[in-house]
């Protein structure tokens, strides 16, 4: 190098410009987060279609993690499992972790009219959520636990709604 050339060197970076493109990028990231999880708009210099799909695999890989954690629920929902938990799941990004994700599913179609038409899941979905509600809040030791009567009462009911459920399958 020649001696009026001076190399650039790190500390000639100024500090707002780094900050600015932090700030650019973690915009950029967060909108295409929101796109993929959240239903948000798609961002400025990405394809619809791809996007699209992507979101639909995220979902579908979402319900099927799903139903390896929380098995009980495509047992209890049937055929319906699927389709039911990507209504829920579309514009709701999972918010700790899968269990609490299916717990969220299952409280929400407690909550909804008409979503449970089967016989019986209504009783069986709410067995499930206690007995696994019950379960999370003994592990989290800031969460006052229930008194054993409760939970010898959820067990029962879930015990109840699994032989009746084996009853009516023979």
């Amino acid at each position: 190098m020649s001696e009026h050339m001076d190399p650039i060197g790190p500390s000639d970076l100024t500090a707002p410009s780094a900050d600015a493109a932090r700030l650019r990028l973690a915009q950029a990231q967060h909108a295409l987060l929101s796109a993929l999880v959240a239903d948000g708009p798609t961002p400025a210099g990405h394809d619809p279609q791809r996007l699209r799909t992507q979101r639909r695999a995220l979902l579908g890989k979402r319900a099927e993690v799903v139903a390896k954690v929380a098995p009980e629920l495509p047992d209890i929902l049937g055929a319906d499992f699927r389709r039911l938990f990507l209504d829920h799941a579309r514009g709701r990004p999972m918010r700790h972790g899968y269990r609490q994700d299916a717990l969220d599913f299952a409280a929400r179609l407690l909550e909804t009219d008409g979503a449970l038409t089967g016989p019986g899941q209504r009783e069986r979905l709410a067995a499930w959520r206690e007995a696994h509600d019950t379960a999370d809040r003994a592990a989290d030791r800031t969460a006052p636990a229930r008194p054993p009567s409760t939970r010898l009462a959820a067990a029962w009911r879930t015990l109840r709604s699994r032989v009746t459920r084996k009853a009516t399958d023979l």
